[in-house]
């Protein structure tokens, strides 16, 4: 029921206290990737969040406090629909690259899988259903990687 501030808030604590761990363990920052949340309101917030105040307050979080010297950031998707996980990511990366040292992208897999699992639904005459479903998540995910997703259907 929190908010997207409260998210962000609470985010950057977490990410800057890990960010100090990761420098105080002495670790190669250029050979890791962080796996973090995205910056957004609980799932029974009564104010929504469009993807562009999604991916601003997310990306305002990692700059904070992730040093730029780490490569990438793969996502998780944190309980949101594929959709909603694909076009946030893809407003992410749409963000003037300036901004956002690292290489965004997703490392989800229940974000991927649900319509997958919903078209092949264990029924060996509909596996071939259930592949085309995972063609369809990943290319909008490749996009989204991009900056390139438009939403529905993976198409540009």
């Amino acid at each position: 029921s929190h908010d997207i501030n409260v998210c962000a808030e609470a985010s950057e604590r977490v990410f800057a206290a890990c960010a100090k761990a990761l420098i105080d363990q002495k670790l190669i920052l250029e050979g890791l990737l962080l796996k973090p949340n995205m910056i957004t309101p609980g799932s029974d917030c009564p104010t929504k969040s469009n993807p562009e105040e999604i991916a601003w307050l997310t990306v305002r979080t990692l700059r904070r406090t992730l040093p730029a010297a780490v490569p990438g950031v793969t996502f998780l998707s944190g309980g949101q629909s594929e959709e909603d996980a694909s076009v946030n990511l893809n407003a992410m990366n749409k963000i003037d690259a300036s901004l956002r040292p690292w290489s965004l992208t997703f490392s989800y897999g229940r974000a991927l899988q649900s319509s997958c699992l919903k078209a092949w639904s264990g029924k060996p005459e509909n596996v071939k259903a259930g592949q085309d479903a995972l063609i369809e998540r990943c290319k909008a995910n490749s996009l989204a990687n991009l900056g390139q997703y438009m939403g529905g259907r993976g198409e540009t």
